[in-house]
C-alpha cells in the first residue's frame, strides 16, 4: 500500500506546492530589484549636467548627486556580499562595523570614477543582486544574519532593504533638486544602536 511519502503521494504534492510558492517569492523579489534598478538608472541618466553637482544633504559630508550614485554602488556591492554570506549560512556583517564610517570612506574611494563608470558599476552590482535573489531556495529566505543598520534579521527583509534604501535617498535627491537646497538626512541613528532595540 502506498504511503504519503511515495512518488506522487499527497505529501509530495504539498511539499512541491510549498517549494513552488517560496521560489515564486524569490522571483518576485528579484523582479522588484530589477525594476527598481532600471528606474534608478533611468533617473540618473535623465539628469541635466548641472544637476549632478547639487548638494543633497546638510549632514555628514554633504554628498552631492554624483556622490549619492557612488554610495549606491558601494552599498549595492556590500549588499551582494551580505546576501551571499547569510544565504550560505554565515553570520552577516561584522558586529563592530560602523556603517556611517564605512559609507564615508567608500564614497571618496569611488570619487575618481566618471558618471558613466558609476552608472555601469551600479548596473553590474544590481544585476548581481537580482541573480542572488533569483537563486535563493525556500530555506534561504528565512536564514538570519546581522545587518549593520537594523541588527539581526531574516534574509527576506534584507532583500527588500536593497531597493528601499535607494528609494529613500532618491526621495531626498528629488527634494534637493526641486528646492535647489540640501535637505537633512533625518534617520541618522541605526535602529540597532537605539536603547529600545531588541
Amino acid at each position: 500500500m502506498a504511503h504519503g511519502n511515495s512518488a506522487g503521494g499527497p505529501q509530495d504534492g504539498l511539499d512541491q506546492q510549498g517549494v513552488m510558492e517560496l521560489t515564486s517569492e524569490s522571483d518576485r523579489l528579484a523582479d522588484r530589484l530589477q525594476r527598481d534598478g532600471e528606474k534608478t538608472l533611468e533617473f540618473f541618466r535623465g539628469l541635466a549636467p548641472g544637476q549632478w553637482d547639487q548638494q543633497v544633504y546638510t549632514t555628514g559630508s554633504g554628498w552631492n548627486v554624483q556622490q549619492i550614485l557612488a554610495h549606491f554602488v558601494s552599498a549595492e556591492r556590500a549588499f551582494n556580499q551580505l546576501i551571499a554570506d547569510v544565504a550560505s549560512g554565515g553570520q552577516g556583517a561584522p558586529r563592530d562595523l560602523k556603517i556611517d564610517d564605512f559609507n564615508e570612506a567608500e564614497v571618496p574611494r569611488l570619487g575618481s570614477q566618471s558618471r558613466e563608470q558609476l552608472l555601469q558599476a551600479f548596473s553590474d552590482a544590481r544585476g548581481r543582486s537580482v541573480e542572488l535573489a533569483r537563486g535563493l531556495a525556500a530555506s534561504d529566505l528565512e536564514r538570519r544574519g546581522y545587518h549593520p543598520w537594523f541588527g539581526d534579521m531574516e534574509l527576506r527583509p534584507m532583500l527588500k532593504l536593497v531597493y528601499r534604501h535607494n528609494l529613500i535617498h532618491l526621495r531626498d535627491v528629488r527634494r534637493a533638486l526641486e528646492s535647489g537646497s540640501p535637505v537633512p538626512h533625518t534617520e541618522v541613528t541605526p535602529p540597532s544602536e537605539k536603547p529600545d532595540h531588541p
